[in-house]
């Protein structure tokens, strides 16, 4: 919790803001882990204040404590109207002078007041002003004079000093690390697990699915069992939600459930999940990952992990650049792979990342805030809609991986702008007069980051001829699906916030070179979901979810081929190919939600505190029917059902 240091009588506790006993209406952020050090709590209300996020501190002594907030003022680098995420912290009921989260654009530590206190134990809380995304990474505590550390750059340190952090050895080693709980990550683990490997899963968020779960909402694309494989995509099926195609939807139809349950059908012995766990650094010996150091987003402590192959299912190939591998980012000129689709010159521009939104009708006239941190909405350039899907996209010309929490807010910051406007001040407003916001997710669903240079980058070209390598996978059955700024609205605000799509149909199934799932840099690492080795232009075709999640599958049977000879990555496609190739056709073999025999004529009871009790006699098993005749109550009680047996008889005429 903290330290005495600097005296006898000083006091110093550093309380991370998702580890609170209580969030209320707070959600918890981990998508900055790689560029704050830290998850954080947002007050996502959608215009509507949430409740208190409260926790419970005690003191061994009286005195006058300090209290800091680690803040930012998301709008700040608009320049427009009051800061949007304003919010107050209050001490056993008390709130303390300063308004928090009015700080400037940069995370800062904010004063939020000082109080007397007595020994003992104190409610501390966060309170949301505003509804708007009032954000808090931690709080401090302290009865001496000292401000806490503002240099970002120092933060991981003094957490660990003020905490007294360090990193403790997780005692297992296993066969396999998955980075991501993504449906690549998810398909990767399952198969690996299935083929006999131990494997550990680490996901950032408190549920699996990633783009797929009820946080993001973005539908499955792609077709499964395609190509020379069939049997690929069957752990796709398994884990993917029964409704839902394209568009958004409410949170039940993602089943986040459902994708858990299947860990849970699998062999246990060869499973672990740590959820809300991001990786922040890497252990190596010389080009092999030895360990990863990974982060509690909740509690802020960090535990090593060591494995023989890892996995980098990240979507920002968090592993790979930690490891300082060759990437691919933005789009490629087309003189480096002779792409028709590619442009004249390298561009950093990217398929940006979407925040979906629904909204509902109330039934009686509901109202929003008439909001002026957001920039300038008019008839000319309004959306006259009641929902977003993907074509509500930012980020294009920013970084996805470093400027992830700025590329969210600015969508989110352009929806309520466009919500206020049709609210507010629309020549139609009155259609919308009983339309509230009913879920904006938090995070953003990214299509493109980083890419990972393997041992072959596959390219457009490869798509349009069919290129039959040899080591082919699973297919690509999407359109080559090309995402821009829409530029009606790139010449009209700063930056898009919306996008339009160029397809072209690929005609036929195209199988995936299994030496883009492995990094060429590093002996030891596999690549899932959106950095595997491709060009801009074929991965547009890649990139959804069903054929990521294949190629999950396809990773989980190498690191079993791996694995059984000791080998690496790249030796499974020297080596092994063959075998590699077997367990493709094979498939990954379901569990079993009942190992009953199947026997002809085998008619059973079941009661659980009884058991089996057969009507009808099968090979090797007699029948309990005078069993159950010589017990009136037990008779009695199956009688009541009323059964017409397999014989035509009931079970008086047995």
């Amino acid at each position: 919790m903290g330290d005495r240091s600097g005296g006898d009588t000083a006091v110093k506790l550093l309380l991370e803001a998702e580890s609170f006993d209580t969030l209320g209406g707070w959600v918890t952020e981990t998508q900055s882990m790689q560029t704050i050090g830290s998850a954080y709590i947002m007050a996502h209300g959608m215009g509507v204040p949430v409740a208190d996020a409260e926790t419970t501190i005690e003191l061994a002594e009286a005195g006058v404590y300090a209290f800091w907030a680690r803040t930012r003022d998301w709008t700040a680098v608009w320049g427009r109207g009051k800061p949007a995420g304003r919010f107050t912290l209050g001490v056993d009921g008390q709130t303390l002078d300063t308004v928090l989260g009015t700080n400037g654009s940069e995370w800062k530590w904010q004063k939020a007041g000082s109080v007397a206190l007595s020994p003992g134990k104190h409610r501390v809380s966060l309170h949301d002003l505003t509804g708007f995304n009032g954000r808090c990474d931690a709080v401090y505590i302290t009865n001496d004079d000292d401000e806490p550390e503002q240099d970002n750059g120092k933060m991981t340190e003094f957490r660990r000093r003020i905490r007294g952090i360090t990193v403790e050895d997780f005692p297992e080693e296993f066969d396999l690390i998955v980075a991501g709980g993504g449906i690549a990550g998810i398909c990767t683990a399952l198969s690996a697990i299935r083929s006999g490997v131990k494997t550990l899963l680490i996901q950032d968020r408190g549920v699996l699915g990633g783009c797929n779960s009820s946080e993001v909402r973005v539908s499955l694309g792609g077709q499964p069992h395609a190509g020379n494989y069939p049997r690929l995509g069957d752990i796709v099926d398994e884990i993917a939600p029964i409704m839902g195609s394209g568009g958004t939807y409410p949170a039940e139809y993602y089943e986040d459930a459902r994708k858990k349950m299947a860990f849970e059908l699998s062999p246990h012995d060869l499973w672990h999940i740590e959820l809300n766990t991001a990786v922040v650094g890497v252990e190596r010996e010389e080009n092999r990952i030895t360990a990863v150091i990974c982060r509690s987003c909740v509690t802020g402590k960090e535990a090593r992990y060591r494995a023989k192959l890892f996995s980098d299912c990240t979507g920002d190939a968090v592993l790979a650049r930690m490891m300082g591998v060759e990437t691919m980012y933005g789009t490629e000129p087309r003189e480096r792979f002779g792409e028709s689709l590619a442009p004249d010159k390298a561009r950093d521009e990217v398929m940006g990342q979407s925040v979906l939104w629904l909204t509902k009708d109330a039934g009686h006239p509901r109202g929003f805030p008439d909001v002026d941190f957001v920039i300038e909405i008019n008839e000319d350039n309004c959306l006259y809609v009641k929902g977003g899907d993907w074509e509500w996209e930012s980020g294009q010309y920013r970084n996805q991986a470093l400027d992830a929490e700025y590329i969210r807010d600015y969508a989110m910051m352009a929806i309520f702008a466009n919500f206020s406007y049709l609210k507010n001040h629309s020549a139609r407003k009155e259609e919308f007069r009983n339309t509230v916001l009913d879920w904006v997710s938090p995070i953003g669903g990214k299509r493109e980051s980083y890419r990972v240079v393997g041992d072959l980058v596959m390219t457009q070209n490869d798509i349009d001829s069919k290129m039959p390598y040899p080591d082919g996978t699973a297919a690509i059955t999407w359109d080559i699906d090309l995402h821009y700024p829409d530029p009606k609205y790139r010449d009209i605000y700063p930056e898009p916030f919306r996008s339009c799509a160029y397809h072209r149909g690929i005609h036929a199934p195209c199988p995936i070179p299994y030496r883009c799932l492995y990094s060429r840099d590093v002996d030891n690492l596999f690549l899932g979901g959106r950095i595997i080795s491709a060009s801009h232009v074929a991965f547009a075709a890649i990139r959804v979810m069903r054929t990521l999640g294949q190629l999950g599958e396809v990773v989980g049977m190498a690191a079993a081929v791996a694995k059984s000879h000791s080998a690496t990555p790249r030796e499974v496609y020297t080596k092994y190919l063959d075998e590699l190739i077997m367990r493709m056709r094979a498939g990954i073999a379901r569990p079993y939600y009942h190992s009953y025999p199947t026997r002809a004529h085998d008619e059973r009871y079941h009661i659980k505190e009884i058991g089996m009790l057969r009507v009808v006699p099968c090979e090797g098993h007699p029948d309990d029917i005078e069993k159950i005749k010589n017990d009136p109550e037990l008779f009695a009680r199956l009688a009541a059902l009323g059964i017409t047996h397999e014989n035509g008889k009931k079970l008086n005429e047995l």
